[in-house]
């Protein structure tokens, strides 16, 4: 059995042009790029396993439901999970700003996340109701909290280890191998599937629990030279000052607008689910979901992370552009073919195509905002858009709420019409070479 090295796992993940180079990283940091990459190749894949069992829009509504948490709880779901990690993230900057190495603030935020799912497990044994729906929230927003250190500090580790043109391939690399164990997952729920809903669940949130502590290991391993410190105060009233990069970086500007509108893909999937669920609620039904969200990631995430590292821009646009089309079809099917949706194929099929499309989202804007800036800057940048992204998401989360007015069909359009509006916008978007 022939035994690979490091370099030459490396290389086999990476075209060798683009192993060979080392662009905007140290040299000493340079040497480490094989092993680094590896690593963080590994966190990244337990990471997104964990964040597919502990999901927001399949996993923790089929929790509550089976809680009998009121369905007011679940349209909170989305925008407490993604709003609680991104409105800190001003203040948390100038804090990872004054440390040379930030790879444990990653292992400790991981650590915190593994804490708060196993606590939510503990919720499922003891309470139910409206109790149960206040805890889980709670919970929910200390894991975003956490999870609000991890996301400033991944992007600005990777930006030391990781060269230009290999970032957005890692993360397709990660997502894709996650997408397939997430997959692997589902099946296996769906041929247990005559198992109470509640335990079967509480499996996948212990699970995603284990996922993240392993994940925490892989990451401590990382190499991570020291890096500037420079500009690190204290007081959240400095952190607010770096607001003011909204109007004197116009490209930076650009993509706030930009990432904004396209948050319709995560805000629009519940509505899916919801859609989904008024057919039957079968416990077969959620590992259909969780099974599809892992093969949409495993089939197109390393390609997207590979167009990104191309043109992140053109990712934007092409991943907009399906989030718009597949809710205007799902609309067109509910308000004029509505006895279409009992097809067992049919819902899964299309939340499929958003996944599909959220992977290009997520991939493209990652990459365009890391390879965008460097060293503190970048940590700046993380920390000012997910910020405001964070208050964008509380008020276009609350759309949700407009379901007693509005139907889910009509929802799902409206969240489609940002989706053209973010495709508009990323079109013009400068292009980072």
């Amino acid at each position: 059995m022939v035994k690979l090295t490091k370099e030459q796992i490396y290389k086999r993940l990476n075209n060798e042009e683009d192993a060979k180079a080392c662009k905007e990283i140290d040299e000493s940091a340079c040497k480490e790029v094989p092993g680094n990459f590896i690593t963080l190749l590994l966190s990244q894949l337990f990471s997104k396993f964990a964040d597919a069992l502990l999901n927001p829009k399949v996993t923790l509504p089929w929790l509550m439901h089976s809680l009998n948490v009121p369905g007011s709880f679940i349209a909170w779901l989305v925008p407490i999970r993604e709003s609680g990690s991104l409105l800190p993230q001003l203040a948390i900057a100038d804090v990872i700003r004054k440390l040379s190495v930030r790879k444990w603030v990653w292992v400790i935020g991981a650590i915190a996340q593994s804490i708060c799912i196993l606590a939510m497990v503990g919720v499922a044994f003891v309470l139910e109701g409206r109790q149960a729906g206040f805890a889980i929230l709670g919970l929910l927003i200390l894991f975003s909290l956490a999870r609000g250190f991890n996301s400033v500090a991944a992007k600005d580790v990777l930006g030391k280890v990781i060269p230009k043109k290999q970032r957005g391939n890692i993360s397709g690399l990660a997502a894709s191998i996650a997408g397939l164990a997430t997959l692997t997952f589902g099946l296996l729920m769906w041929f247990f599937s005559q198992q109470k809903e509640q335990n079967t669940v509480l499996i996948a949130l212990v699970l995603g629990a284990i996922m993240w502590i392993v994940a925490a290991f892989f990451y401590s391993r990382i190499n991570e030279y020291k890096g500037a410190t420079d500009g690190g105060k204290n007081g959240l009233l400095h952190a607010f000052t770096k607001l003011k990069l909204l109007y004197q970086d116009k490209q930076f500007a650009h993509f706030v607008v930009t990432r904004a509108f396209l948050l319709c893909s995560a805000l629009s999937a519940p509505f899916y689910i919801i859609l989904a669920s008024r057919q039957s609620f079968e416990f077969s039904l959620l590992a259909t979901f969780i099974a599809v969200s892992g093969l949409a990631s495993l089939v197109s995430a390393p390609i997207w992370g590979r167009l990104s590292d191309l043109s992140s821009q053109r990712v934007l646009v092409l991943s907009a552009m399906l989030v718009t089309f597949n809710g205007l079809t799902v609309f067109v099917i509910a308000t004029w073919f509505n006895h279409l949706l009992s097809a067992w194929w049919l819902l899964p099929t299309l939340y499929f195509l958003l996944s599909v499309a959220h992977q290009g989202v997520r991939l493209g804007r990652k990459t365009y905002l890391v390879d965008m800036a460097q060293g503190n800057k970048r940590t700046d940048y993380v920390a000012v858009s997910n910020t405001v992204i964070g208050v964008l998401l509380l008020m276009l989360g609350s759309i949700g709420l407009l379901e007693s007015f509005l139907s889910t069909a009509e929802l799902i359009l409206l969240y489609s019409l940002l989706g053209f509006c973010g495709a508009i916008s990323a079109l013009f978007l400068p292009k980072i070479e």
